[in-house]
Order: structure tokens, then sequence, then C-alpha cells
């Protein structure tokens, strides 16, 4: 598949990776924090397959928007989550250090 040679779609990955083990630590009665970031951090790498998959450049460029963006929400609730106490932050260091390599990378794509 053409998506898994993109260093963006690997990027993405590891950072899906470290979610699935911040939502470990996030407390279960922080439902709505919990959903939102396993949504957002699995938007990454399934819009930018789903782009690669696209026959066009201008399609190709909105889905890489797309995950850009959820990338950024991503950054979001990190911040929220460490204010709110329910992550350490060394994690949301590591996470938003993949998330600003990987926004750079998505915002070349959507050139």
């Amino acid at each position: 598949m053409d998506h898994e040679n993109l260093d963006a779609y690997r990027v993405a990955i590891e950072f899906l990776v470290l979610s699935v083990q911040l939502l470990e630590e996030i407390p279960k009665e922080r439902r709505e924090l919990r959903l939102q970031l396993e949504r957002a951090a699995m938007s990454i790498p399934l819009n930018i397959a789903e782009g690669a998959g696209k026959p066009s450049p201008a399609d190709r460029a909105r889905y890489h928007g797309i995950a850009r963006g959820s990338a950024m929400e991503c950054a979001a609730l990190l911040d929220v989550s460490r204010i709110m106490g329910v992550v350490q932050s060394k994690d949301v260091e590591q996470g938003k250090r993949l998330l600003s390599r990987l926004a750079a990378m998505l915002t070349r794509m959507c050139r």
C-alpha cells in the first residue's frame, strides 16, 4: 500500500501507539476526553492513507489537511489532559514532539 511508504504515515502510527498508552492512563470517568483523543489520533493515519489513494493532487492535499487538523486537535487534547492532571508531562512532551514533526510533514504535503 502506498501510504505505508510515507514518513508521515509512520509517524502518525507512532503517535497512535503513544495515544493508546495514554488512553490507559486517563480515568474511565473522563469518557469524553478519552473518546475525543482516540477519535482524533485515529483520524490522522486514516486520512493520510485515504489521501494517498486519491488520484488528484488537490484531493490528496485535502485529506492531508484534515490529518493536519486532527494532529492539532491531538496537541490541544494533550494540553487539556495535562491541565486536568490525567497524564504525565513527559508523555505530553513526547506526544507533542511527534505531533510537531507530523504537522510539519503534513503542511508540506498540503502544498
